[in-house]
């Protein structure tokens, strides 16, 4: 699926960094509405999609024919159908995505302070949003699908973008059909990804060392997923990137499976060679260098 839809990596080529893909841009008048919603919040492995479908308000009574619906009731060759529905009017119709890449989505939440999931979902949506407008197009109302408590997303959407009429609520997809139709387009990217996932670790391996692809859906209630995470584990390096590294799921395993690994910074790491082999008036220097870095420390 991945060669046959233009958001997702081409053939070979892997998913290396998050980047955004836009259709072409609609020319009928405005003002447009536009719906936000995702896919692949919760999967250990693979990327996180955005996904937005905009078109004239004025078309709403012809969306409503198309058939868009919350991605998850429908099929995979419903979803790609509708898809292509999407790009078959370019005059009214339009969708993009951003796709988030695993690593990024880690070293966002491992970083500190971290850039947790809530906080790079709610830029992806704003780098979205902003990006459409930048290519003139009007916007007058926004749907976004959002879990939990939606009040005050909604209002730091408004505050961003005045004079757009925000909607953010819960099951958006099943509520709005533009909603329904940035779910296809974000759930038919996602799926693309994973189905033609390129493993750059695979580089360089012989033939009979190769990370193995069948590994389900990413979701980690999924037994595939699951056999693959136990089975895939390098005790020193860990999993290739498709693994969010920031989940429980993967830190659990790597806790029990990896190899320890002690970090010890270059500074330190002269401390101690000083504090082990200083002999005379160096080793009365660095007692004393010693007592003060534990003072520092509040260990002494």
């Amino acid at each position: 699926m991945s060669n046959q839809i233009p958001s997702a990596p081409g053939p070979s080529t892997p998913l290396a960094e998050s980047y955004t893909y836009h259709s072409k841009t609609p020319t009928a008048d405005g003002p447009y509405i536009l719906g936000v919603d995702e896919a692949g919040r919760g999967p250990v492995l693979g990327p996180l999609v955005y996904g937005v479908a905009y078109c004239p308000a004025s078309y709403q009574d012809q969306l409503e024919e198309l058939g868009f619906a919350d991605s998850k009731t429908l099929t995979p060759e419903t979803r790609a159908s509708l898809l292509n529905t999407l790009d078959s009017d370019p005059e009214n119709l339009a969708w993009s995505v951003r796709v988030i890449c695993p690593q990024a989505i880690s070293s966002g939440m491992l970083r500190r302070p971290p850039t947790n999931l809530n906080r790079q979902s709610e830029n992806a949506t704003v780098l979205l949003i902003r990006e459409v407008l930048s290519h003139g197009i009007q916007l007058s109302e926004v749907y976004v699908d959002a879990l939990g408590t939606t009040t005050t997303y909604q209002a730091y959407l408004s505050s961003l973008f005045p004079g757009i009429d925000f909607t953010v609520t819960n099951k958006a997809d099943s509520k709005f059909k533009i909603v329904g139709a940035a779910s296809v387009a974000a759930k038919v990217t996602r799926d693309a990804c994973i189905d033609g996932w390129v493993f750059e670790e695979n580089e360089g391996r012989s033939s009979s060392n190769l990370w193995a692809t069948e590994f389900g859906c990413g979701y980690p209630s999924d037994p595939k997923t699951q056999a693959w995470l136990k089975n895939s584990i390098d005790p020193t390096f860990g999993f290739p990137k498709i693994a969010r590294f920031s989940w429980t799921t993967v830190k659990l395993l790597l806790d029990k499976n990896a190899h320890a690994v002690k970090w010890t910074d270059e500074g330190q790491a002269s401390l101690i060679k000083a504090f082990e082999t200083g002999k005379g008036l160096d080793k009365d220097r660095c007692d004393i260098a010693k007592d003060l870095k534990l003072v520092s420390i509040g260990m002494l």
